[in-house]
This record gives C-alpha cells, structure tokens and sequence, in this order.
C-alpha cells in the first residue's frame, strides 16, 4: 500500500500495522486514541510538528 498525506491514521494501523513502530519514533504516542484513527497522516502531522513529507518517506519505503 502506498501512504499519502490524506490516509488516516486508522487505515495505516489497519492495512500495515507493522508501520506503527515508525510512527511511535517520531512521537505520535497516541495510535490507540480513538480520535487519531479519523484523522489523517498531515492533521497528526501538524499537531505534533512533522514534517509530513519525511514521514511518507518513511513509511512508503
């Protein structure tokens, strides 16, 4: 599957759960929060101050 900024964070976890690992190093420390499984990869982007862009090469590498 290839990861854009509009995929939530919901599908990345459901589709690839092993990509978790990637987004709990960079700081997103709240995969299992209800909200986040709505809300795309550039909104948890922002809210936490991350480069979206690094973290779609991370995951789609």
């Amino acid at each position: 599957m290839n990861f854009n900024k509009d995929t939530k964070i919901g599908e990345i976890l459901e589709k690839a759960p092993e990509k978790a690992e990637i987004l709990l190093e960079i700081g997103m420390h709240c995969l299992g929060c209800p909200a986040s499984q709505m809300e795309t990869l550039e909104e948890a982007c922002g809210v936490h101050g991350i480069d979206v862009e690094e973290v779609l090469k991370k995951l789609n590498a």
